[in-house]
């Protein structure tokens, strides 16, 4: 009982040794704490990874919707009918082969 009350007490920092008490308190405090940082660094960098693979997984999935709109609009059907609109249109007469001599 004598023991317990002195814990309660902090007899063990106020006596006249107790400075290798306040030594190794410090030490597993300043140890905690960096304890503690080093798991609230390692929570930061899950939430940084965790967003950068929902935006990843979000270019990607425009990426993929701007494929397929590019392919549906390179339609050979789909640019005559644009060129159409603005007076192009296919040509009547046959192309004209250009012999080069050397």
């Amino acid at each position: 009982m004598k023991y317990i009350l002195s814990f309660l007490n902090i007899d063990f920092l106020l006596k006249e040794d107790s400075m290798k008490n306040w030594r190794m308190l410090f030490f597993i405090s300043t140890l905690a704490m960096i304890s503690i940082a080093s798991g609230h660094s390692a929570d930061k960098k899950i939430y940084q990874i965790a967003n950068l693979n929902n935006d990843l997984k979000r270019v990607k999935s425009e990426f993929v919707e701007n494929k397929s709109e590019l392919m549906f609009l390179k339609l050979e059907t789909r640019v005559a009918k644009r060129l159409l609109e603005i007076g192009v249109g296919p040509s009547k007469e046959q192309p004209l082969r250009l012999k080069l001599n050397k």
